[in-house]
């Protein structure tokens, strides 16, 4: 199937699903971090299976693909987010885009470059951003240290990246993009199959809710009432008969 680059609008509505294809489920993604943290990079790198390294400042894509995890067919979209600084002048723009995209999407990856601490430090602020519109809900959320292979520049230790995400309450890895199309696969289909979880099981509370019992008749009570009463009456005569 190819994949389509959806137009560079911020927050793209839904794909509709194509009519030649049984979808199973939805899951909608959203990658966030700072600028040059390789949110694009891994992005691709899931999708293509190929790495490119440079890209063009992004205002935001929308990518999607089947994707086939454990035996399931689903209908991935992952919502790639501008990076940003909070030096910049439209610094408050762009995070009212972000908050945009985490109303839409369904599991987060928050990425952040081993080779800048400032991306790393930004992650606590997106995070809350997500908490802030999902406060009381279990949605997926990955903290991603990318660009593991520039260990000659790091500037993060895995051990700060293992903390965050402890305090934060968040599942954390640390790969290189370049070198690891596998390690970039398993971080995407980790979120997809939790996001699947959420969903089910969301889905599966809903439909208990909707199930009410419907109140007893007061009249169809009494009914019940006089008819065993009679049934009883009946049977005593025929004791006595």
């Amino acid at each position: 199937m190819r994949l389509p680059n959806m137009s560079t609008n911020f927050l793209l509505t839904p794909i509709p699903e194509s009519s030649d294809q049984v979808i199973s489920k939805d899951i909608k993604l959203a990658i966030l971090g700072s600028s040059n943290v390789g949110k694009t990079a891994m992005t691709v790198r899931y999708l293509t299976k190929r790495f490119i390294g440079d890209y063009e400042p992004n205002t935001g894509n929308l990518y999607s693909r089947l994707v086939n995890i454990e035996g399931e067919q689903l209908f991935i979209q992952i919502q790639d987010t501008p990076g940003y600084t909070q030096d910049q002048e439209d610094f408050f723009h762009v995070m009212d885009s972000i908050s945009k995209c985490v109303q839409w999407a369904e599991g987060f990856l928050l990425v952040y470059s081993i080779t800048d601490y400032a991306s790393h430090q930004a992650i606590r602020p997106l995070y809350q951003q997500i908490r802030k519109v999902h406060p009381d809900s279990k949605i997926p959320i990955v903290i991603v240290g990318n660009k593991g292979d520039l260990l000659h520049a790091r500037q993060v230790q895995a051990a700060e990246g293992i903390q965050l995400a402890n305090e934060l309450g968040s599942v954390f890895v640390e790969i290189s993009t370049s070198e690891s199309c596998q390690d970039v696969s398993d971080v995407f289909q980790h979120l997809c199959k939790e996001v699947s979880k959420l969903n089910l099981h969301c889905n599966g509370e809903r439909r208990r809710a909707s199930v009410i019992p419907r109140p007893k008749s007061p009249n169809m009570q009494d009914l019940k009432r006089r008819f065993k009463q009679a049934l009883s009456s009946k049977a005593k005569a025929v004791s006595l008969g």
